[in-house]
């Protein structure tokens, strides 16, 4: 039987918002539409005004829907990686009758036995992910239902963040008319999908060079082990560009877009543009390579900041390098400062379809994938957590079938799932969750953790 699923992913970034609409048949992804709007409401990554980022957020949406003809519904949403933490948990339960077999009851529940790690009241959990499950002390399952046993046990990674930003994006997101099917950390999606199985096993760094902010993230042994973000981004670049050539600050954009080159080395002292300059009744004519000059500074910065990150816990040591995405990336001559500055192998990530070739759609692109190659386990423990009134799971996303007519909602597979009826059998009493908290976080800077 070939599923048809929908997925729209929703990257609220800095200086824009994106929206990928995505169409799941036959295992493939195909992309059906897109919308791309400028962002408002949105500083460094994170909303300061919530009004105007769903103004904006559904400027975006209807761009999409008009592309895609769909009526969109349900979103998955990125969250930036600030302040997240990422922490080992695991949790156990004990089974009433030995000649039950495990239930998606029960992997609901061994997931909120692992949730109960005493998250302090202004976190939240945001991802989930199991690692393994055992029965009576069998390690190494990956899926218990249909097993038996005394007790079930899940070791897993939490990953949190502070609830005043998450409620944020949340509130902005609903405001615009739209259910959160899940929320996804940003670099968790694209390292699945921009770097390959080889680089997530080996250990890869992830470098995301976006408007507002840059996001450094460690990939290894297929986990996000470490994220971090720097506070400047391709907004600061237009700024000192502005400032040193007393321009606008839409004319120093419309530069840094046509003419930068991120290492001044590629950049030509003969090749002259035209610059409307404060002050001065004709434009001046500037270099490639004085722009080059400016661009660099502030990107050998923000490199130089992220490779004191990386040094204090040997991630450069992994032999995947550094792959580079975001709109930032896709200047001229990025690559080649990146691996003068960090001493390792560097790649700029494109992606590969057609009208997308572009790092700034990596994000939104990340986000339809990774919501439609989640596991009927992962979405299982996904469905211990929620984000209450903020989640939906009964209603999808649907092409529209009658041009003349409003699109139909149809039934798609949720992310919450809502946990199976027992009609066969009694009911079972859930047993006392385990108090004891074996959280081991990975989100401190500690030496040799890739080991």
């Amino acid at each position: 039987m070939n599923d048809s699923n929908m997925y729209i992913g929703l990257d609220i970034g800095t200086t824009s918002i994106k929206v990928i609409v995505a169409e799941k048949a036959n295992n493939q992804m195909n992309v059906i539409g897109v919308g791309n709007e400028r962002s408002t409401g949105v500083s460094r990554g994170v909303i300061v005004d919530i009004d105007k980022a769903s103004n904006a957020i559904g400027r975006a949406i209807r761009q999409a829907e008009e592309k895609a003809s769909v009526k969109i519904s349900n979103v998955i949403v990125g969250i930036p990686a600030d302040q997240i933490k990422i922490d080992k948990c695991s949790g156990m339960i004990e089974l009433p009758d030995q000649s039950e077999e495990i239930t998606n009851d029960d992997v609901v529940d061994v997931a909120e036995s692992a949730i109960d790690t005493n998250l302090p009241p202004e976190r939240e959990v945001i991802d989930l992910t199991p690692d393994e499950f055992m029965v009576d002390g069998f390690d190494g399952i990956q899926d218990p239902r249909g097993m038996v046993g005394n007790r079930l046990k899940m070791n897993g990674r939490m990953i949190s963040g502070p609830k005043t930003i998450i409620h944020n994006i949340k509130k902005a997101v609903t405001n615009a008319g739209l259910n959160i099917e899940a929320l996804v950390v940003d670099p968790q999606a694209e390292g699945k999908y921009i770097l390959s199985e080889s680089e997530q096993e080996f250990g890869t760094i992830l470098i995301d060079l976006g408007g507002g902010q840059s996001t450094v993230a460690v990939i290894h042994d297929f986990e996000l082990k470490y994220a971090n973000v720097d506070l400047e981004g391709g907004q600061y670049i237009t700024k000192d560009i502005s400032s040193v050539l007393n321009t606008s600050a839409s004319n120093a954009e419309k530069l840094k877009r046509g003419y930068g080159y991120a290492d001044v080395d590629q950049a030509s002292e003969d090749n002259e543009f035209p610059v409307d300059v404060v002050g001065q009744g004709q434009p001046v004519n500037v270099s490639e390579k004085l722009l080059a000059e400016i661009i660099e500074a502030r990107i050998d910065q923000i490199f130089s900041r992220l490779k004191t990150d990386l040094d204090g816990i040997d991630a450069l040591s992994l032999p995947g390098g550094i792959v580079l995405t975001g709109g930032v990336a896709s200047m001229p001559g990025i690559a080649e400062l990146a691996a003068n500055t960090f001493g390792v192998n560097v790649r700029v990530y494109i992606p590969d379809q057609i009208g997308l070739r572009h790092p700034s759609l990596s994000l939104a692109l990340s986000l339809v994938n990774y919501g439609g190659n989640l596991s009927q386990i992962e979405r299982l423990v996904r469905s211990a957590f929620d984000h209450g009134e903020f989640t939906h799971s009964d209603n999808g996303n649907a092409r529209e079938v009658e041009p003349e007519s409003e699109p139909k909602v149809s039934g798609s597979i949720p992310f919450k799932q809502k946990r199976q009826n027992k009609t066969a059998k009694k009911k079972r009493e859930k047993k006392p969750k385990s108090d004891k908290n074996l959280g081991e976080r990975f989100s401190g800077i500690v030496h040799h953790f890739f080991e």
